[in-house]
Order: C-alpha cells, then sequence, then structure tokens
C-alpha cells in the first residue's frame, strides 16, 4: 500500500500532519519532508501527527517520528502523536516512544 500525506493548519495555528497507509522505509522520508515544510513555512504552536489512518509503521517510521519530534523541539514546536490506531499504538508503546511522543490510547 501507497502512503499520502495531507497536511493543514487549524484556526488555532496548530498543523496537522495525517499519513494515510503504511510508514515504511519506502516513503519514510513524506513524513519527514511534512515535518519540515510545516516548521519551514512559519513557526507553529503545535504538530499534531495524526496516525487514525496508518495501517503499519515500521522502525524506520518510528525513526522519523523521533528525528520529527527532536527537530520541533530545537525550534521549540511541542510535536505530538494523536490518534493511533491500536496496533500503531502497541508498536509505539513496545518501542518505547508513548511518553516521548505524548500518545495517548485510541480514542475513536
Amino acid at each position: 500500500m501507497s502512503l499520502s500525506v495531507t497536511t493543514r493548519q487549524r484556526a488555532d495555528g496548530t498543523v496537522e500532519i495525517s499519513p494515510r497507509g503504511e510508514i515504511d522505509v519506502s516513503n519514510v522520508g513524506e513524513v519527514r519532508d511534512a515535518v519540515r515544510a510545516a516548521l519551514g513555512a512559519s513557526v507553529p504552536p503545535r504538530i499534531e501527527v495524526d496516525l487514525w489512518l496508518v495501517t503499519l509503521l515500521d522502525s524506520s517510521g518510528m525513526g522519523a517520528l523521533v528525528a520529527s519530534f527532536r527537530a520541533s523541539a530545537a525550534v521549540g514546536v511541542p510535536l505530538v502523536v494523536t490518534n493511533p490506531t491500536p496496533i500503531v499504538q502497541r508498536q509505539l508503546w513496545v518501542a518505547g516512544l508513548t511518553e516521548l511522543l505524548g500518545t495517548a490510547a485510541p480514542h475513536r
């Protein structure tokens, strides 16, 4: 399955990045590029990466989320992961990333 990434800015300035599909080594750059673009266009008050439509997150995808978190933190912008599916939530938990990325249990 391929990956598509949409980005929107909410009225409060928060940038929401919504990947759809599988995040793996073949396309992980698309997620990193979306975060870079959000940070390059302006300095938003917050970036949320909504993972509700992500069906697979491999180790390179997790690495991209951590790198994006660090890049955002370097300019003072919090980056959090929102709405992970149960499978993705478990992957993040097993990797020890839920606290770092601010992920919460899926609520949909």
